[in-house]
């Protein structure tokens, strides 16, 4: 396993890889910039002998608009230019792999939101955090009970009461043919 060492370089000597395949947006760029301003720059820029960037072109972005004069950065020295160039791609498309325990995932954000935690700085869409949001909602009421302001579907049924019939309610019993009248019920 090769040794990696990180240590700060000026973000002016730093050169964007030309061939960079992977396309930022400038919605991208500007979330980057939101986790730099609260967060810090957590994660280092992975360049070449040359100072090439290898990994981290959105980083580069957003610490350029931040006006940063120096960055982290990791030199990847031990790998041979054919690696570099796996590397470019594979850094961004191995992450692309996973995927969200979405039940976790909701639990989490629900807890950061009613932390009061601006969840804007997490890089969800406003699509995906209905989405989320959803499954929050759906967290809060247990299986098999419904929210208090939903009214519960009930099948229709046919009731004929005849007279003489009488029906239990509780400690009270009704009596078919007396209208409306309750009586309590003896435990004799």
């Amino acid at each position: 396993m090769q040794q990696t060492k990180m240590q700060y370089q000026l973000l002016k000597k730093l050169i964007p890889y030309q061939n960079n395949p992977r396309q930022h947006s400038p919605d991208q760029i500007q979330k980057v910039v939101k986790s730099i301003k609260e967060f810090g720059f957590t994660n280092p820029i992975l360049i070449d002998d040359k100072d090439v960037i290898i990994a981290g072109h959105a980083r580069f972005e957003a610490a350029t608009i931040l006006g940063l004069e120096s960055v982290p950065t990791i030199k990847l020295s031990h790998l041979t230019p054919e690696q570099v160039k796996a590397y470019v791609i594979a850094d961004n498309q191995l992450a692309l792999g996973s995927t969200w325990d979405e039940a976790l995932l909701a639990q989490e954000i629900e807890f950061l939101s009613e932390a009061n935690f601006d969840v804007g700085l997490l890089g969800f869409d406003a699509k995906e955090m209905q989405a989320i949001q959803d499954t929050i909602d759906q967290q809060a009421i247990p299986e098999g009970k419904i929210d208090e302001d939903e009214v519960p579907v009930v099948n229709e049924i046919e009731v004929t009461v005849k007279s003489g019939d009488i029906y239990g309610l509780g400690k009270y019993y009704e009596c078919g043919d007396c209208g409306h009248s309750e009586r309590e019920v003896s435990n004799k």
